[in-house]
């Protein structure tokens, strides 16, 4: 283990995670998968913090000289032929050294994406100087600009089946055998996904894929005082918002993520959507703080394409309409409070 890694994992240790409220059991399974540098994956529903909670990771990265030859070699271990030519011949190795955001390449699932977007690909332009099977013709991909660094694949359900099997071997062995070469590329990082168990629109994970990893699961703020602070902390200030009512819309979205009726449920971008949105309302109505009418105005407008409601009554009303009646009856039940 490298002093760097060391001190990574003393970071990990004394670390409490200040970016995401809440969440400590998360956390501390964060910390013993990677304490044990184990592929993790973020199981849970959109806009709960499982992206914030990766970059938090980077925070704790010391900064890391590498070389400078696109691979992201280090210089005690060289391993693409670039930098083992000039360790053979003794020459030095140019470095550069990475930092935060720099440590932290993201990924973005998408069915569209390939192989050659994530390990690499021949430059036509290079292959017709160097030739096509020349590795000076190659073009690293994302995975060397993440090595020694963290690969954080964002909605992996979202990739296919081709691209889980391109990457089966470098979370296996830590290696990259790229088809037009019989060179071997040596790679580390650190593998952070996420995936929303909801989304019906994904490819399925291979059992062989998922085999690769730890699956942390995710859930909602575990309550409403949390979510609270979360909006508050997340939410941009215009004017007041009285406390009191406030507490009164994060109930509300929370009842509906219970809602036998309610299928996909609302996250907690929605409950700042509401507290941003309704102050915005308020300022321009020329009020000094927010009302229950600056808050059902925007309801539909921030609600009703974050949530889906089950078969049994999507037949027989619209979200839009659905959420209109529930607001509706909860304002009643509140009465004139904010």
């Amino acid at each position: 283990m490298t002093s760097k890694n060391e001190q990574f994992k003393t970071n990990l240790m004394e670390t409490e995670f200040n970016d995401i409220l809440g969440q400590n059991r998360v956390k501390q399974q964060v910390k013993s998968a990677l304490l044990m540098d184990r592929h993790i994956i973020l199981v849970g529903q959109p806009g709960i913090g499982k992206t914030t909670l990766a970059k938090n990771v980077t925070k704790l990265m010391p900064d890391k000289t590498v070389a400078d030859c696109g691979y992201n070699c280090t210089t005690d271990n060289p391993a693409c032929p670039k930098c083992l030519e000039k360790k053979e011949k003794k020459e030095k190795i140019q470095t550069k050294i990475l930092k935060g955001n720099e440590l932290f390449v993201r990924i973005q699932g998408s069915p569209d994406l390939t192989a050659e977007d994530l390990i690499g690909d021949i430059d036509p332009i290079k292959a017709m100087k160097f030739g096509p099977l020349s590795l000076e013709a190659f073009t690293p991909g994302k995975i060397f600009k993440a090595n020694n660094g963290i690969l954080f694949f964002d909605e992996i359900n979202r990739c296919s089946e081709k691209l889980q099997n391109a990457l089966l071997q470098v979370l296996e062995e830590n290696k990259i055998t790229i088809g037009s070469y019989s060179f071997d590329f040596d790679v580390s990082f650190l593998f952070i996904g996420t995936m929303n168990p909801d989304d019906k629109s994904t490819e399925p994970l291979s059992d062989v894929f998922l085999d690769r990893f730890d699956l942390i699961y995710m859930e909602y703020p575990e309550t409403a005082e949390l979510e609270f602070e979360i909006v508050k902390k997340a939410g941009k200030y215009l004017i007041e918002f009285p406390q009191k009512l406030l507490y009164h819309v994060i109930e509300f979205i929370r009842d509906l993520r219970i809602d036998n009726d309610v299928e996909k449920k609302p996250s907690v971008r929605a409950s700042i959507g509401l507290y941003e949105r309704a102050q915005s309302n308020a300022k321009i109505r020329g009020k000094d703080k927010v009302s229950v009418k600056d808050v059902q105005d925007v309801i539909v407008s921030v609600l009703s394409h974050r949530i889906s409601l089950k078969p049994s009554v999507k037949f027989l009303k619209s979200p839009e309409d659905y959420i209109k009646e529930e607001f509706e009856k909860f304002s009643n039940q509140i009465g004139g409070d904010g």
